[in-house]
């Protein structure tokens, strides 16, 4: 069993950056792969970047290529999301999750946090 707590979500301007943190229970989170999806008010939930278990590969949505970054600290079990020139399209609750092993491709993990608000103002 995985917990995951997301933070470090807020209001923004456009343009400006916020940087997410989520914090994993248990002493295995170095064989987790980890996730960001976030979901619009309206919209479906969609896939945002993830972190292969190894922390050697990554992989993003085109969306927000070039502008947010996914590292993880395995000595804190915490993954991050780091958030630059955020757009009014950003606005979203961001979800943290993890899978054992999983791949970059995954679109449904196992495990999931509770959610942390990103509000970019115009």
């Amino acid at each position: 069993q995985v917990q995951l707590v997301e933070s470090g979500g807020g209001l923004v301007q456009t343009g400006g950056s916020l940087r997410l943190s989520c914090t994993a229970s248990g002493r295995t989170f170095s064989t987790y792969a980890m996730y960001w999806f976030r979901q619009a008010p309206g919209k479906e939930r969609e896939f945002v970047a993830a972190m292969s278990w190894t922390g050697g590969s990554k992989n993003y949505a085109d969306s927000v290529k070039g502008r947010f970054t996914i590292t993880r600290d395995n000595t804190k079990n915490t993954v991050f999301l780091q958030m630059n020139s955020l757009k009014p399209e950003d606005t979203a609750v961001y979800y943290c999750a993890a899978d054992y092993r999983g791949t970059l491709r995954t679109t449904e993990p196992r495990y999931w946090g509770q959610g942390t608000q990103v509000t970019v103002s115009p």
